[in-house]
């Protein structure tokens, strides 16, 4: 309750005089204290928030700014605030970081969106090559006999058909693991061949698409934004996803045996515990 009425006194009255004080004080706006203030995730968090709380629409309206329109929005930005681009030759171009960043984010998740929830597709030429693709780039020294087989258990599979594990993440999951096989192949093989330790192992396929679930909730509760923010000064994409992926697979595996379950029983109980570390060292990178 005392928060609430806090973030409302704050939100409508305290706020404003606050930033007119100090603009008064410094001859300077928000956004620019900010530029003077802070780099990295924390600059562009900031500038962010300073944009969904101003009671100018202008403002407001650039957090949703679509990629190609960007300049203008802060043409805008610079005219609503009277910056004058002379005496403050840096703030365009760090205005235009930040909101590249800022509407890169939110893109990315769209764009993770679309491809999890297209589902797998085994009458779809390119997903069926796909995973044709995975087991190749697995076991290239092992031919697939049909393409419903119990081999695919050699990579992690629970049935015959993998196409039913795809459910829960949709063509996203298969992706991800052909993306780590593909650009990581020795650490690919590494982490297949440790999966099938007689007491430690698990199936290497469906803790991938597990772990492609962690990836996408991470990125859709916003834990993820600071890390892009931090090491992506332009634009993120599907390839920063997916490389964050191929980080939850390496550093999973090393959990795992650093951990020693009793059993596979106790898996959803150790992914939580992985989670949550994850989630503490994505805090860290504020």
């Amino acid at each position: 309750m005392f928060i609430s009425l806090w973030e409302f006194f704050y939100g409508h009255f305290f706020r404003f005089w606050m930033k007119w004080l100090l603009r008064q004080m410094t001859g300077k706006c928000e956004l620019q204290r900010i530029f003077d203030t802070y780099v990295g995730a924390q600059r562009t968090h900031r500038i962010e928030n300073s944009l969904t709380y101003s009671k100018n629409k202008v403002l407001q309206k650039a957090t949703l700014v679509v990629q190609s329109e960007v300049d203008k929005c802060v043409e805008d930005i610079m005219k609503e605030k009277n910056i004058n681009p002379e005496k403050d030759a840096s703030f365009k171009i760090c205005m235009k970081a930040c909101l590249l960043q800022i509407s890169g984010y939110k893109q990315l998740y769209l764009d993770v969106e679309s491809v999890r929830k297209r589902p797998y597709d085994s009458d779809n030429l390119q997903h069926e090559k796909l995973l044709l693709k995975l087991w190749n780039l697995l076991m290239p020294t092992k031919k697939l006999k049909a393409r419903i087989s119990k081999q695919w258990a050699d990579i992690g599979f629970q049935g015959d058909d993998p196409k039913t594990d795809f459910r829960g993440m949709g063509i996203l999951g298969l992706i991800n693991l052909v993306y780590f096989s593909e650009n990581y192949t020795s650490e690919a093989h590494q982490i297949l061949s440790r999966s099938n330790h007689p007491k430690l192992g698990y199936s290497y396929a469906i803790v991938g698409i597990n772990l492609t679930e962690m990836a996408y909730s991470l990125l859709k509760s916003e834990a993820l934004k600071f890390h892009l923010y931090n090491f992506v000064p332009g634009i993120p994409t599907m390839e920063h996803f997916h490389q964050f992926y191929c980080y939850l697979v390496y550093e999973f595996d090393k959990f795992w045996f650093e951990e020693k379950p009793e059993s596979i029983m106790y898996f959803n109980m150790y992914r939580e515990k992985f989670h949550e570390k994850i989630k503490g060292l994505l805090l860290d990178s504020k």
